[in-house]
């Protein structure tokens, strides 16, 4: 997103789009919502059981599936022609898919695979990479560039940042002990946010320089596993969760040329004396006092599972997203100016019911402080008009690099028709959410 007029910070003054796409035992589901009380599910598939990844290309028609079933394989489609684009398959489980306008990333345990969105060539396939389980990854969605961050060890938290347009390396950054547990970029691709397994610190880093700007605090008395990093539209909060019951958002706060903080905040007065005091203190007494807590805090009702947080701007308004593997979205407001505990603004059942937990991966249709709700199928979504003209088509793969010796197995099945990928209309402001 960007900025439109009167000096606002970027993405924060044009309308959003929250986009959810959900993976479930029978299928997946695809969501938009665009006011706090309306979740409108737009598709849902069951043609596909045990879907563990399901990503959308921003607001656009085009969602990578890979299921339980066939880990190996990756299928593409265009869910509202109702029809699948091509697949391709690679010789180990798909542990993470990522896409932006330009790129499409396929991470598997110890190699990358570099695809050009447009027509599927292999660009490029990064071998021997370190173990990587988790398929830990991010990609910027940034239209100039295309920054891929992964870990770079496995032993501790190293961070490799690659540019996928160039195809080249951009920068190592040293920025933890301990493996990597989470990573994401920001909307400009300018900061990188990491944390690793121990989760009790959240460090911020320059891109391409790979400096570190900010340390934050979760918590010191236990190691958490946190499972999502998120910044706001304009890049001035990031949010996290975990599997306990409290998802953090901490502020961004840069000082002035003066040294003293713009908003001219105590924290910002402490934070100023630390920094001057570290050039004589030992490092790690210096390096504990340079961190900042929680700007503000949302208490789940409940902890243990896995939960993905998002901020947002909806209805003019910052929100904080909270989506979680039982079938629930949380919206919350955010007071940009004093913080603090977020207030509940709506609860969102996207599959499954409040008072049947043990069977929510089996339920169809949602509810939303209300009746369920049915999503639409292919059949409906395939009589949908298309939405601008057609420039650009998915066509083909490319028997360059890595799959020369083998190590992709194109297994093709082209659409009918062109898949349009230019249309400014399939591309607004958009943040989003997957949870499998």
């Amino acid at each position: 997103p960007e900025g439109e007029g009167g000096g606002s910070p970027p993405g924060m003054d044009r309308p959003q789009w929250i986009s959810l796409a959900l993976g479930t035992k029978t299928g997946y589901k695809l969501f938009s919502l665009t006011m706090v009380e309306m979740l409108d599910c737009i598709h849902e598939s069951v043609e596909t059981a045990d879907v563990y990844i399901v990503e959308r290309l921003f607001s656009s028609s085009l969602v990578v599936v890979v299921s339980s079933a066939m880990p190996q394989r990756m299928n593409i489609y265009h869910f509202k022609k109702g029809t699948e684009i091509c697949n391709y398959s690679y010789p180990n489980s798909i542990l993470a898919v990522k896409l932006n306008r330009h790129r499409l990333v396929v991470c598997l345990d110890e190699s990358i695979y570099i695809h050009n969105i447009k027509d599927m060539k292999l660009l490029k396939t990064l071998l021997n990479t370190p173990s990587n389980p988790s398929g830990l990854c991010a990609l910027s969605i940034n239209h100039s560039n295309s920054y891929l961050a992964y870990p770079g060890s496995a032993t501790i938290g190293e961070i490799v940042v690659y540019d996928a347009n160039n195809l080249n390396t951009v920068t190592m950054i040293p920025a933890h002990d301990s493996p990597l547990a989470a990573l994401t970029f920001n909307t400009s691709a300018t900061k990188l946010a990491s944390a690793s397994e121990r989760g009790t610190v959240i460090r911020v880093f320059s891109i391409p320089e790979g400096l570190r700007l900010f340390e934050f605090r979760r918590g010191m008395k236990r190691y958490v596993n946190i499972s999502s990093l998120s910044f706001s539209p304009d890049g001035q909060f990031l949010c996290a969760s975990s599997n306990t019951e409290t998802v953090h958002i901490f502020k961004l706060e840069q000082l002035g040329p003066s040294g003293v903080d713009e908003a001219g905040t105590w924290t910002a007065y402490v934070g100023k004396m630390f920094s001057a005091a570290s050039s004589y203190l030992p490092a790690q007494v210096s390096g504990m006092m340079s961190q900042d807590r929680a700007f503000a805090t949302v208490h789940l009702v409940t902890s243990g599972q896995r939960n993905i947080c998002t901020l947002a701007m909806i209805q003019k308004l910052p929100r904080l997203l909270v989506a979680t593997a039982d079938g629930q979205l949380f919206v919350y407001n955010v007071d940009p100016l004093d913080g603090g505990e977020c207030t509940l603004a709506h609860k969102h059942r996207l599959f499954g019911t409040d008072d049947d937990q043990d069977e929510v991966a089996k339920t169809e249709g949602s509810e939303v402080a209300g009746p369920a709700q049915t999503c639409p199928s292919y059949a409906a979504t395939a009589a949908l008009p298309a939405s601008g003209p057609i420039t650009a088509t998915l066509t083909g793969y490319s028997e360059d690099g890595g799959a020369k010796r083998g190590e992709v197995i194109p297994e093709h099945e082209f659409a009918a028709g062109p898949v349009c990928l230019d249309d400014e209309n399939e591309f607004p402001p958009v943040s989003t959410l997957t949870v499998s």
